[in-house]
């Protein structure tokens, strides 16, 4: 009978850490979400000079090239400084 109380233990404590991991990254996703919708209208990302936004009639095609290549360049600054050994 212990031993079923053990392994249910164990099963509890594995739903537990991963609902946690689920929690952290759900919380992860809403910060960087704020975190980007803040960036575009702060720092003006999406419309910078170079970004492809064709529009005709009911059509409309936005390609943000030069905000993607700006965001690359910064991140791998950034997370060069963070992860540096």
């Amino acid at each position: 009978m212990q031993e079923e109380e053990q392994g249910a233990g164990i099963v509890s404590g594995t739903f537990f850490s991963l609902g946690k991991m689920v929690l952290l990254g759900g919380l992860l996703l809403v910060v960087m979400g704020a975190l980007m919708m803040a960036a575009g209208k702060l720092l003006g990302l999406g419309r910078l000079p170079g970004d492809i936004f064709i529009q005709k009639g009911n059509f409309s095609f936005y390609f943000p090239v030069v905000s993607s290549i700006l965001l690359s360049i910064i991140l791998t600054i950034l997370l060069n400084l963070v992860f540096r050994r």
